[in-house]
C-alpha cells in the first residue's frame, strides 16, 4: 500500500466490498441527506416571494407544512445514516483487526523479536480505530459534500452565472489547497502514532516485568521513562494537531471571503430588480451551504492525514517479510517419527553462529536427552525441529521428511512441545486443555487424563473442568500449569515429544503426578528432554552434550555412564545430581 488514492481505494474495496448491501444503503441515506438540504432553500424562497407578492395564507400554510415534514425528514435520514455508518465502520474494522492477528500469528519470531507486544497492539487496536469513519463515512462523506457542492454552484449558476463563476473560483483554489494540506498533515500524524505505540510497548513490557521492578526498587527508573515517553507523545500529538487545524485556515478564509462577494453581487441585482428577495436569501442560504462542504472537507482532509498514518502502519504490517514460508506439503507418517539433523548450522540475523554443525539421528520410540551449559543451543535445537527458524546451513528432518518441505500445520501438529513457562488463558481448564477445539469432546478429554493419571487431579478442581483458572479464577501452581500442558500434548498425539526442561519447576504436591505423566507421554513416541538438571534425564536412551553450538558427545546413556572418560561420567561424578542409571 502506497500513498496514492489507488492504493486506499484498493484498502476500501477489500473491506468494504463484502459489505456492499450496508455501504450501498449508507449511499442512498447519503445523498438523500444532501438532496432534501438542497429542496429546503428552494421552499423558503417560494414561502418569502409567495408572502411578498400577498398570497392566499392556505397555500402558504402548506408550504409551511412541507418545509416541516422536509426538516423532519432530513433529521430522520440523518439518523439512520448514523447508524448505519457506525455499523458498516465497526463490521470492517473488525475484519481488519482478525485479518491483522492472522498476520501477527504468522509472522516469524524474528519479527517478534523486533516488534515487542505493546507495540502490535496499539497496531492491531489502535490504528484500526482511527480507520472506522474512513471505512463507514469518508469517501462518501466525500462524494457526498462534493455532490453538494456541485449541486450549489449549479442552482447559483442558474439564479445568475456572476454569482455561480465568483463561488466556483473561490471553491477551486479551496479545494488546492486543502488537497496540499493532506500530503503535509499525514507525516505528523504518522509520528504521532509512532510515539502512541512505543508508549503501549513501554507499558506492556513494564508491567509484565512487574515483580522485579518492584523486588529491585526500579519504581522511579520506570517512572522516568515513562514521563518521558508522555512527553514525546504529547509534544507529537499536538505538533500533528496544530499542523492539521493550521492548514485548512487560508481555504476556510477563501470560503469566506467567496461568501461576502457572492452577498455583495445579491444585494446589489436585487437593488436593480433583478432578484427577488426571496432569492436572495436564496443565495445567502446556498453561500452557507457552500461553507459546509467545503468545512468538511477540510475536517476530512485532517481524518485522512491520521488515516493515511494508520494505513501505512497497518500495511508495513501486512508487507512484513516472512523467512518461514509454508512448505508443499511433504506428508509425515503416523505414529512415532525418527528425527534426523545433518551438517546444521544456525545463526540468528548476522551474529555468531549459535548450532554449528549439529549432526544426529533419533530412531522412532527412543528418547534423546540434551544437556548443555546454558547458551550452548539447547533450546534453538527444538526450534529448528519446529520450524520456528529455518537453519543457515544443513537439513532437519521429521520422519525422513525435510521440514521445509512438510506443511507447517502437519509438522507442528505432529510435535508436541512442553516447556517451563506454560501459557494459561482466562478460561475453563476444559478450553485451556483443548486450546478452544469444540471438536474435542469431554469424553477424550476424560480419557487423556485417566491415561496421564491425572483425573483425580482435575476432579479434586471446585468444578472439574469447568474450573475458571487464569485471571480471576481459580490460581494453578507452576507444576499445576505444566499438567495442563501435558494434557495437551497428549490430545494432540504427536508423533514427536520435546519436553524442554519441563519438570524444573516442580512442587511436591504435583511432583509425581508430572513424573507419571511424562512416562506415559513418552510412551510409543520420539522424545527429545532437553535438561539443565542431569536428573530430569535419567529416563532417556541417548545423551547429546552440546558446548558452544557444537555436538561434543552424543552415544548411549548406559555406554557414557560406563565410560569413565566420557564428560557424561564427569558430569555424575561431579555430584551435581542424582541420575537414576
Amino acid at each position: 500500500m502506497t500513498g496514492s488514492l489507488a492504493g486506499y481505494a484498493r484498502f476500501l474495496v477489500r473491506y468494504l466490498g463484502p459489505l456492499w448491501l450496508g455501504a450501498l444503503l449508507l449511499a442512498i441515506l447519503l445523498f438523500g441527506e444532501v438532496g432534501l438540504k438542497l429542496i429546503i432553500p428552494q421552499i423558503v424562497r417560494y414561502f418569502i416571494d409567495t408572502a411578498r407578492a400577498g398570497g392566499d395564507v392556505t397555500a402558504m400554510g402548506l408550504v409551511a407544512l412541507l418545509f416541516l415534514g422536509v426538516a423532519v425528514l432530513t433529521q430522520a435520514v440523518s439518523v439512520a445514516e448514523g447508524y448505519v455508518a457506525d455499523s458498516v465502520g465497526w463490521r470492517a474494522t473488525n475484519a481488519l483487526r482478525a485479518d491483522l492477528l492472522g498476520q501477527c500469528l504468522e509472522l516469524d519470531l524474528s519479527f517478534h523479536h523486533a516488534h515487542p507486544p505493546g507495540e502490535l497492539i496499539e497496531r492491531v487496536d489502535g490504528d484500526v480505530a482511527t480507520l472506522a469513519n474512513f471505512f463507514s463515512r469518508f469517501v462518501l462523506r466525500v462524494l457526498g459534500n462534493a455532490v453538494m457542492l456541485v449541486g450549489v454552484l449549479f442552482l447559483l449558476f442558474r439564479e445568475d452565472w456572476r454569482l455561480g463563476a465568483v463561488l466556483l473560483a473561490f471553491s477551486l483554489v479551496a479545494l488546492a489547497l486543502l488537497t496540499l494540506a493532506r500530503g503535509i498533515g499525514a507525516r505528523y500524524a504518522q509520528l504521532s502514532r509512532q510515539a502512541s505505540a512505543e508508549l503501549f510497548s513501554f507499558l506492556e513490557e513494564r508491567l509484565s516485568g512487574l515483580g522485579d521492578i518492584q523486588s529491585s526498587g526500579a519504581r522511579g527508573y520506570v517512572m522516568d521513562q515513562w514521563v518521558g515517553l508522555l512527553r514525546q507523545l504529547i509534544q507529537r500529538a499536538r505538533t500533528s494537531t496544530l499542523v492539521g487545524a493550521a492548514l485548512p485556515g487560508p481555504a476556510y478564509l477563501l470560503v469566506g471571503l467567496g461568501s461576502v462577494v457572492a452577498f455583495a453581487i445579491a444585494a446589489s441585482l436585487y437593488q436593480a430588480g433583478t432578484l427577488s428577495l426571496g432569492t436572495v436569501y436564496l443565495v445567502f442560504q446556498y453561500t452557507a451551504m457552500l461553507r459546509d462542504p467545503l468545512s468538511q472537507l477540510a475536517r476530512q482532509s485532517q481524518d485522512f492525514q491520521g488515516a493515511s498514518a494508520s494505513i501505512a502502519r497497518i500495511q508495513q504490517l501486512f508487507e512484513a517479510p516472512r523467512t518461514i514460508k509454508d512448505g508443499p506439503g511433504g506428508a509425515l507418517p503416523s505414529g512415532a517419527l525418527p528425527v534426523e539433523f545433518r551438517d546444521v548450522t544456525f545463526r540468528y540475523s548476522a551474529g555468531v553462529p549459535v548450532l554449528r554443525g549439529i549432526t544426529f539421528h533419533v530412531d522412532p520410540e527412543h528418547v534423546l536427552g540434551v544437556l548443555g551449559r546454558t547458551g550452548s543451543g539447547k533450546t534453538t535445537l527444538t526450534r529448528l525441529l519446529l520450524r520456528l527458524y529455518d537453519t543457515t546451513v544443513g537439513v532437519v528432518q521429521v520422519g525422513g521428511v525435510d521440514v521445509r518441505q512438510a506443511g507447517l500445520a502437519d509438522l507442528r501438529q505432529r510435535i508436541g512441545v512442553v516447556t517451563q513457562d506454560v501459557q494459561l488463558f482466562r478460561a475453563t481448564l476444559r478450553d485451556n486443555l483443548t486450546l478452544f477445539d469444540r471438536a474435542i469432546s469431554d469424553d477424550r478429554v476424560l480419557q487423556a487424563l485417566t491415561e496421564l493419571g491425572l483425573l483425580g487431579w482435575c476432579r479434586s478442581l471446585p468444578a472439574g473442568l469447568d474450573t475458571d483458572i487464569g485471571s480471576g479464577g481459580v490460581g494453578l501452581s507452576a507444576g499445576e500449569s505444566q499438567l495442563v500442558a501435558f494434557a495437551r500434548v497428549f490430545l494432540k498425539d504427536p508423533g514427536v515429544v520435546i519436553l524442554d526442561e519441563a519438570s524444573s519447576r516442580l512442587d511436591p504436591a504435583t511432583e509425581r503426578l508430572i513424573e507419571n505423566a511424562i512416562d506415559r507421554l513418552l510412551r510409543g513416541r520420539t522424545g527429545i528432554v532437553v535438561a539443565h538438571r542431569l536428573e530430569t534425564v535419567r529416563r532417556v536412551d541417548e545423551i547429546l552434550i552440546l558446548d558452544d553450538g557444537k555436538v561434543v558427545e552424543h552415544d548411549r546413556r548406559e555406554r557414557l555412564i560406563a565410560d569413565p572418560g566420557s564428560g557424561f561420567s564427569r558430569l555424575l561424578r561431579t555430584g551435581l545430581a542424582e541420575v537414576i542409571a
